[in-house]
């Protein structure tokens, strides 16, 4: 579904991403994990077109996207959930939905279908449906940006560090949402500082160090693996 092939990514002079190679398959779970500054959320914007590559292609659905702006990948089925939940403090959960479902493909599920299928995920969200989103609580907020982007109807989600300053009774719930949609068949890429949860959800995982891919296994195997419960995992 997803294939980066030599992929780099500079922010002026410097090189943020080098030489990346990165594959998604249609309905697998895909974990990419790292230090802070390692490059994964660089990684994670190159793909939807809010950076462009300074090397490298990216390939969507089989079509060279390298560059395409990112509501003409929305529109084709990429979603991304960006670090830092990026909401509009003054609209409502409904509003934030509504939005979301703007560019969603025209043989998605009816709009009030998407929307209650988001309830059933979050239904607090249900609760809150008529509640501007600056007055929620972060979990809350996170799980507005989560429905915004799943009311496109995504072939591929991108969730950039959604357990970020969450409790951990919220990043129990928001794993097992994450969990349920990847048993419905939705491919997801997802950047989680809980590097243990993030290949526990996962199916496969690269780690990303300085720019480069360093190492890229089984979930399983990275988990086993000594650099990685050395680095990650303090084991």
């Amino acid at each position: 579904m997803l294939e980066l092939q030599g992929v780099s990514v500079r922010y002026g002079l410097r090189e943020a991403l080098h030489d990346v190679d990165l594959t998604v398959l249609e309905g697998e779970l895909v974990t990419l994990i790292g230090s802070n500054g390692a490059g994964k959320s660089t990684c994670l914007k190159a793909v939807s077109g809010l950076l462009t590559p300074s090397a490298g292609k990216i390939r969507f659905l089989g079509k060279d996207v390298s560059g395409l702006a990112p509501h003409r990948l929305l529109a084709m089925g990429m979603a991304h959930v960006p670090e830092g939940r990026r909401l509009f403090p003054d609209m409502t959960v409904d509003e934030h939905l509504a939005l979301g479902a703007i560019r969603a493909d025209a043989r998605a599920a009816p709009f009030g279908e998407r929307r209650d299928w988001c309830f059933s995920l979050f239904p607090k969200l249900e609760e809150r449906r008529h509640q501007r989103a600056g007055t929620l609580s972060g979990g809350e907020q996170q799980m507005v940006a989560i429905s915004r982007g799943l009311m496109s109807s995504p072939r591929l989600l991108m969730l950039d560090e959604p357990s970020l300053g969450l409790a951990p009774i919220l990043v129990d719930i928001l794993a097992d949402v994450i969990s349920t949609l990847h048993k419905q068949g939705i491919t997801l890429l997802l950047v989680e500082q809980r590097v243990e949860l993030a290949l526990h959800l996962a199916d496969r995982g690269y780690v990303l160090e300085t720019g480069r891919i360093v190492l890229t296994d089984s979930a399983i195997a990275l988990r086993s693996n000594p650099k990685v419960k050395e680095a990650f995992l303090g084991v």
